[in-house]
């Protein structure tokens, strides 16, 4: 889960991370009042910041100084419903406003290839991190962590000293870095990043803008993260199956699909996509509706909840059911499928193509064949099973 820019600040701030005075609004009152109050330990200066979670805000019109009430208040209604980028904006961000002398960058992530974490800063901060990667990579150091000792004070000197940070900051840069690890470790996150870290006109060192990546499945040990999601501008349907437990990801095409195991999920996905350019013109044939993986488990309850999520997407025009049986058997899945389909009764209306092989297939295929649902169409092979679907699709499409 990606936070906003304001969460990251508050959790920095609970965390001892030097940041500047915030408040968060929805409304243009909010943001002047909100304004009044900041700007009285600011100079009267505020900055007024777009909630999205996408880069590009400043350049798009996202981020205003202003240099009163009034002012925040107006660029407030200008950012208030912003597009910016396909994101539109419900909350500001009123921030103090701060003389900054120079921007610094730093981050700690999930390293996944070395199976490991991995920091990484700069002198040369708020740019586009990915640019100065490409261009100026030995300006940008990269620094291994142990997972298990983190950055203590010897790993923040390294990293200091690696950036080439200026003697008179190194100090407060690297007792930041200490506790933007405490953030990344004690909230179980996969990314903690600050662009810029600047340096102010008193000489402190301040996080002034903050991206926060939270590791979902460590979400049982944090129940308080679930306030941080982000209701607005979820997916119904993604919100509808997170509540029922499922990994789904809502996607563009018309060809809804359930699968076990997120391997042949994605294998799935691109036989649909290859298979529906047999059917229609280019950006107007078949393609993946969705991602679910049902994982180790099809009973008739999961397939269940699976169907009636993809059934409930206005766009998807036939459903690809393809499983295989490996812990679990064939003849399990093929038994969720048919009491899928007695629960749902009359609001199942979308055909059906099942692919399953593996463990137990020949009983699975035989319940399968047995029920005679109208709605099931079997297939043997997972090239045959996704143009099937594609083609069915297709027709609906065209009626």
């Amino acid at each position: 889960m990606d936070l906003f820019e304001y969460q990251a600040r508050d959790m920095f701030e609970a965390h001892g991370v030097p940041v500047l005075a915030g408040i968060v609004a929805e409304t243009v009152e909010e943001a002047r009042a909100a304004a009044a109050m900041i700007g009285a330990l600011s100079g009267g200066v505020v900055v007024v910041k777009a909630q999205v979670k996408v880069g590009g805000r400043g350049k798009a019109g996202g981020v205003k100084v202003a240099k009163s009430a009034d002012e925040a208040a107006e660029a407030a209604a200008q950012i208030l419903g912003m597009d910016i980028k396909g994101h539109t904006v419900h909350k500001v961000m009123i921030a103090a406003g701060a003389q900054i002398e120079e921007e610094y960058y730093f981050s700690v992530l999930l390293d996944r290839a070395n199976r490991s974490y991995l920091a990484m800063a700069s002198k040369e901060g708020g740019v586009e991190i990915e640019v100065l990667a490409v261009e100026r990579p030995e300006a940008l150091a990269r620094i291994p962590v142990d997972p298990i000792v983190g950055i203590d004070a010897a790993k923040a000197k390294e990293i200091v000293d690696a950036a080439n940070f200026d003697e008179d900051v190194k100090g407060q840069i690297a007792d930041a870095i200490q506790k933007l690890w405490a953030v990344y470790r004690d909230e179980d996150a996969t990314l903690v990043e600050v662009n810029p870290l600047v340096k102010t006109a008193d000489g402190r060192i301040v996080a002034l803008d903050g991206k926060v990546t939270l590791d979902d499945n460590a979400g049982f040990r944090h129940p308080a993260h679930a306030l941080l999601e982000d209701q607005a501008s979820a997916d119904p349907l993604e919100a509808a199956a997170k509540a029922k437990g499922l990994n789904y990801v809502k996607l563009d095409g018309s060809v809804g699909i359930i699968g076990n195991g997120a391997g042949l999920m994605m294998s799935t996905l691109d036989c649909v996509a290859y298979a529906g350019e047999e059917f229609g013109g280019p950006g107007n044939h078949p393609e993946p509706a969705n991602f679910l993986d049902i994982g180790g488990g099809a009973s008739a309850e999961v397939m269940t909840n699976g169907l009636e999520i993809i059934l409930g997407d206005e766009q998807v025009k036939s459903v690809f059911v393809n499983v295989f049986g490996g812990i679990t058997s064939c003849d399990a899945v093929a038994n969720g499928i048919v009491g899928a389909l007695s629960i749902l009764g009359d609001t199942a209306t979308k055909p059906l193509v099942v692919r399953l092989d593996g463990n137990n297939v020949d009983e699975g295929r035989r319940i399968l064949a047995e029920a005679a649902h109208p709605l099931v169409t079997v297939e043997e092979t997972m090239d045959g099973a996704a143009r099937k679907a594609a083609e069915l699709a297709s027709a609906a499409n065209k009626n």
